[in-house]
């Protein structure tokens, strides 16, 4: 299947399975704007505590916050989001469409190593086990000429970003040849800034009002309470500082499903540390960060480091985990090395010291952060895209049937368990509710009746149930019932009374925690 076949299955799926609406859409819907259905909103949660207990529970030198959305004006020039948190916009003339100009380049980069990787898999085949990829990539004629491309484009336009050099970015648009995906040509505007805040106003009375600022990122509340966090609660350094919460960003092109939105949420963990010792922590937390990521067992060559080309104006040292999503590899956690810069930033429009007094070397300093920076809905994304499969099944009759499932690891499952009375009578359906009733302080659970066991089972299985619990007449001689396994559809048989202890261990957190 076409990965972009598999895509727009994907974001079907969601939607007639509860877990992600088009928001306002009774109304047409508002663009790059998504409601969580009650699914959705069960997953969401369940990544969010995965995160937060890894990043808090975990490590006895983090703690967390919650700060408002809301936040003094003067914080965002201090920032400089006011001055430079900008993109490169550009406009195709004919079809009226508007594009980042560096997501543009960025994509023609990937069809160049796309080119690559096909060379690469064509030889796979044709050599089979004698192939020596390594070699081949350093010696076929069509590789070298294609990596020589990048290398020369990638110099180029990297030199173009750090210099804010809005001519040569529309310059290489141009020189590569690159049309617009609708209408096919190359008859593109100047390539302009485009500054991505929100604005609105505060006050009773028009007059009286001040512009603010709807927050684009939720780190600068961590750093405007740094002090207030480090003397409350007695924390030397290193010591970090989370929060999860909600951020606004007016995208120029908002895409690709809830990749990228204007309204999503961030967990966001600000560390800080000696002046110094930055290089070696960034090092440590991007291995934290990989481990994490790929802990969740969705196989680790789907994950992969990219180097920042450009770095942001308070950062020596950036690098995103890429995870390889049906539409390629893309950013789903930015590491990075942010200086002393938003600390001295504030220091300086405040008036106010953010320094810390080290004891242990009897002077006061403003510590350097290393930031890592997660998007919740690119996490579910990641975690949806990963778990979706759609599996071709041989009946007895010789007939196949197509299943489709969502493999989700069990602690991260809305539902963590279906119980299913086998018909609706001789009692069957009131010992699956009691089952319910006993179970549902502790597991998030569903009874399930309509339809036959059959459709039931698939229902579950799209849903992304992991067990299913099913009652029938032995349960009334022997107490015991049946566990379904979403993954293998295997069945066990078990005691009713082991149903609790066989369930939590299955599904407690704790389990990938302690793989971290």
């Amino acid at each position: 299947m076409a990965q972009e076949d598999l895509f727009k299955k994907l974001v079907a799926h969601c939607k007639e399975y509860g877990y992600v609406f088009p928001s306002s859409e009774i109304y047409d819907g508002l663009s790059a704007v998504y409601d969580y259905g009650q699914y959705g909103v069960e997953l969401k949660n369940n990544i969010k505590k995965y995160w937060w207990d890894s990043m808090v529970l975990l490590n006895d030198n983090i703690v967390g916050i919650d700060s408002a959305i809301f936040m003094h004006p003067t914080i965002w020039k201090a920032s400089g989001h006011v001055d430079a948190f900008n993109d490169p916009l550009i406009d195709n003339k004919d079809s009226k469409k508007r594009y980042r100009a560096d997501v543009l380049i960025e994509e023609h980069l990937a069809k160049i190593e796309d080119k690559i990787t096909k060379e690469v898999e064509k030889a796979r085949e044709r050599f089979g086990t004698a192939f020596d990829e390594k070699k081949f990539r350093e010696t076929n004629p069509r590789v070298l000429a294609n990596q020589v491309k990048i290398d020369e484009l990638n110099a180029r336009f990297s030199k173009a970003l750090n210099d804010s050099n809005l001519v040569e970015l529309k310059q290489i648009i141009i020189d590569n040849e690159i049309v617009d995906p609708v209408s096919g040509t190359r008859n593109w505007t100047d390539v302009r800034q485009f500054n991505l805040m929100f604005s609105t106003e505060m006050g009773s009375t028009a007059e009286g009002a001040n512009k603010i600022y709807l927050r684009p990122e939720t780190a600068q509340g961590i750093f405007v309470n740094f002090l207030n966090v480090q003397k409350t609660g007695r924390m030397k350094i290193p010591f970090g500082i989370a929060q999860i919460g909600k951020a606004f960003r007016n995208e120029i092109v908002a895409r690709q499903f809830i990749f990228r939105m204007r309204e999503f949420e961030q967990m966001e963990m600000q560390f800080f540390v000696q002046p110094g010792s930055d290089p070696e922590w960034f090092k440590i937390w991007k291995e934290k960060r990989m481990k994490w990521h790929q802990a969740l067992g969705f196989g680790s060559e789907n994950y992969r480091f990219h180097d920042h080309i450009k770095l942001a104006h308070y950062a020596n040292a950036a690098t995103d985990i890429e995870f390889k999503f049906p539409f390629g590899f893309k950013e789903v956690e930015g590491i990075h090395s942010r200086t002393d810069y938003d600390l001295k930033q504030h220091q300086q429009y405040s008036g106010k010291k953010m320094q810390y007094f080290d004891p242990e070397k009897g002077e006061s300093y403003v510590p350097f952060v290393i930031e890592t920076s997660i998007g919740v809905d690119r996490m579910f994304l990641q975690v949806i895209s990963a778990a979706y499969f759609e599996e071709i099944l041989k009946k007895e009759d010789g007939t196949t049937d197509t299943r489709v499932v969502l493999r989700l690891p069990s602690f991260l499952a809305p539902v963590k368990l279906a119980v299913m009375p086998l018909v609706k009578k001789d009692g069957l359906p009131e010992i699956a509710e009691k089952i319910v009733h006993d179970l549902k302080f502790d597991f998030n659970c569903q009874y399930d009746e309509k339809d036959s066991i059959g459709r039931r089972y698939r229902r579950q299985d799209a849903i992304g149930t992991p067990y299913c619990i099913t009652i029938d007449h032995q349960t009334l001689d022997d107490q015991s019932v049946t566990i379904r396994y979403r993954d293998s559809m295997k069945q066990e048989r078990v005691q009713l009374s082991q149903l609790k202890d066989i369930i939590s261990e299955k599904v407690n957190i704790r389990t990938i925690l302690k793989l971290l």
